[in-house]
């Protein structure tokens, strides 16, 4: 299993004093030596972490594949193109958002959506699509033209939450009252089974599984263990926990992690 590390709050950290560090370009060499496998940033349209500037630096000194989310906004998808990335994700984006809540909706974009694709795949980049995980999407995501899928893992990461964090400073405190563990582990557990039935079914579209959002050391576990995912994309948990043990660190705790779940020597 790939891990592409998202390191978009190393350039958040950078505009809360909007000055030149940390700037996320000195991330590169760290994630290489500690086993990442690819780079992931996403090139929002408020700009409100990485910009052009780092988008062209990445690409241009990176040993690793670089992975970039984008919305559907057709200025920023030209200039992605040009600069050739090895993946471009299709992600939905709202101003007001604190962070990505969800999957692309594909029926309400379904034209969009394809000419997009179409143009990412034309310039010979990997195209990609960020969805909630349902078979309905993994089918609409193929024909598309998607050749990668993914999964936002959310929900998952939500329910572990509730069942297993610390929900003082959560939004999802109230939801977690109002339910017994027996009803969080239950939800959990068909969370999981949900992730796994629609990566098989992508995977025998011939889609490249990914998946991502809310995962950390902790949690990682139970996705890292279905076989039809090739790949996971984490940032903020390894960013949070790269403040106390640097990132070369954070990122051994997902790798381990995550090879323990494989069953990896």
């Amino acid at each position: 299993m790939n891990l592409g590390v998202n390191i978009d709050h190393i350039a958040t950290l950078r505009e809360s004093r909007q000055i030149s560090e940390p700037n996320p370009l000195y991330a590169l060499p760290y994630l290489q030596a500690a086993g990442a496998n690819q780079v992931t940033i996403h090139l929002r349209e408020d700009r409100r972490h990485i910009c052009e500037d780092d988008v062209c630096a990445i690409l241009a000194q990176s040993s690793l594949p670089v992975n970039i989310e984008s919305s559907l906004n057709a200025e920023i998808l030209e200039f992605l193109c040009a600069q050739r990335p090895h993946s471009i994700t299709l992600v939905p984006e709202r101003r007001e958002e604190i962070t990505t809540e969800g999957g692309l909706e594909l029926q309400a974009n379904e034209q969009r959506i394809a000419s997009a694709l179409e143009k990412i795949a034309k310039a010979g980049i990997v195209p990609a699509l960020f969805v909630d995980p349902t078979r309905e999407n993994m089918q609409k995501s193929y024909e598309l033209g998607a050749r990668k899928v993914e999964l936002h893992t959310g929900h998952y990461a939500n329910v572990w939450l509730m069942l297993h964090g610390n929900l003082s400073r959560t939004r999802h405190s109230i939801k977690a009252l109002q339910k017994s563990r027996e009803e969080l582990r239950s939800e959990l557990d068909t969370s999981v089974w949900n992730l796994h039935d629609v990566a098989v079914f992508a995977q025998n579209l011939g889609l490249h599984v990914a998946a991502g959002h809310g995962l950390n050391a902790q949690n990682v576990g139970e996705v890292a263990k279905i076989g039809a995912i090739a790949e996971l994309n984490i940032g903020h948990s390894i960013i949070g926990r790269a403040v106390f043990v640097g990132l070369k660190e954070a990122i051994g705790e997902i790798l381990d992690a995550i090879n323990k779940a494989r069953g990896a020597s």
